[in-house]
């Protein structure tokens, strides 16, 4: 089963070890961000440095100064966590040793934006504003994202891409110090915390037949048991579906424009994979989506492994079904059962494993996915 692995260009820079160790797990590819949000993120094995502090989101290559002047949304480039071409570097050192290398690029995820530009910010039923999360029912948003998408995507070298966060973002974040843990908050829960009630939406609420402040107190009122501790949240009677429907087709409407941007922009064979969820509510890095539309508009999709069945069945011969699968204990993921793991997922319809993360993970961790890859052939 052909296998890529998650690495940030930090993990590699500076490191001449990294590559060959990379290739010695027995990876076919690797997935190289090229845009990425902010992190602080470990490197167990660097000769110059234990961690990395990405300080705010950034493309990790030069931004190509004529597509973004004089435009008010335009990526921010890395500081010293990741200067010059450092994608380009590392990208190099990688199919130096025989790896393919795809782009990795995360859209509407941008803490930064938010904070200096609030007003392109999510907004939610309480009117509390997520800087973390660009609203991309804006047009500005929307703009920005499918320009984004063309150019962090399409680097020299690269064979395809990873387009991650390409839809609605929400509450969900893991933001600094996260304390939003004290009222658990599930699936539905952090969908009513997600619907955004910025004046681009609202219009777009308007324009489906829903009235704004009626949804504003429909969700209020759904989400009081939750903060009483007496419930989970209610439903939002008839406003649910046509609410849902015009996020679907907004988030459809950017996926769109950014998988013909890229394709634009595209060597022929280049190849385009969508994150992606197949609950159409869902919010986040994996967005939510339909799996019949968005594996007839995109070249396949990176699933996290326990929802690759309803991909697979709605995958045709030469969809890329790629199952996501942690393989950093540490934060969860299970090296020791890869195996296992991978064997489910392709009995589900996935076709590749991407693995999370190679740059993170102990050398431990990625002992066991050696023998792992090894015993799967």
């Amino acid at each position: 089963m052909r296998a890529g692995a998650f690495v940030y260009p930090w993990d590699i820079v500076g490191d001449p070890a990294a590559p060959g160790l990379l290739a010695g797990l027995g990876l076919a590819s690797v997935t190289l961000a090229t845009a990425y949000h902010s992190t602080r993120a470990v490197t167990p094995r660097h000769p110059a440095h234990r961690i990395v502090t990405a300080e705010h989101a950034a493309v990790l290559y030069p931004p190509d100064p004529a597509r973004w002047s004089g435009r008010a949304l335009r990526p921010y480039e890395a500081g010293e966590w990741a200067p010059g071409d450092a994608y380009g570097e590392a990208g190099r050192a990688l199919a130096d040793v025989g790896l393919e290398v795809h782009t990795w690029v995360v859209l509407a995820h941008n803490s930064r934006l938010g904070a200096e530009r609030p007003e392109t910010s999510v907004v939610n039923a309480y009117g509390d504003r997520y800087p973390w999360a660009p609203c991309i029912a804006r047009p500005d948003v929307r703009a920005y994202l499918v320009d984004l998408a063309a150019e962090a995507a399409v680097r020299p070298g690269a064979a395809g891409t990873e387009l991650e966060s390409c839809g609605w973002y929400g509450l969900a974040h893991l933001h600094a110090h996260d304390k939003t843990a004290g009222v658990p908050l599930g699936d539905r829960e952090q969908y009513l915390m997600s619907l955004c009630f910025c004046s681009a939406c609202r219009q777009g609420y308007e324009a489906g037949g829903v009235d704004p402040d009626a949804l504003t107190a429909a969700v209020r009122g759904a989400l009081e048991p939750v903060w009483a501790g007496a419930g989970t949240a209610g439903g939002l009677g008839a406003l649910e579906e046509p609410v849902l429907d015009w996020r679907v087709g907004t988030a459809r409407a950017l996926q769109e424009a950014a998988v013909a941007a890229v394709r634009a922009a595209a060597p022929a064979g280049f190849r385009v994979l969508l994150h992606a969820d197949p609950e159409p509510h869902r919010c986040g890095a994996n967005v939510g989506t339909d799996p019949a539309h968005v594996l007839a508009l995109a070249d396949g999709v990176v699933t996290p492994a326990a929802s690759a069945g309803p991909f697979g069945a709605r995958a045709r011969p030469g969809t890329v079904l790629a199952a996501n699968v942690g393989v950093v204990a540490g934060m969860g993921g299970s090296p020791g059962t890869l195996a296992e793991d991978a064997k489910r997922a392709a009995a589900h319809g996935a076709t590749e494993l991407r693995l999370y993360h190679a740059g993170l993970a102990s050398d431990a961790d990625l002992a066991a996915v050696t023998e792992a890859l090894r015993a799967l052939g």
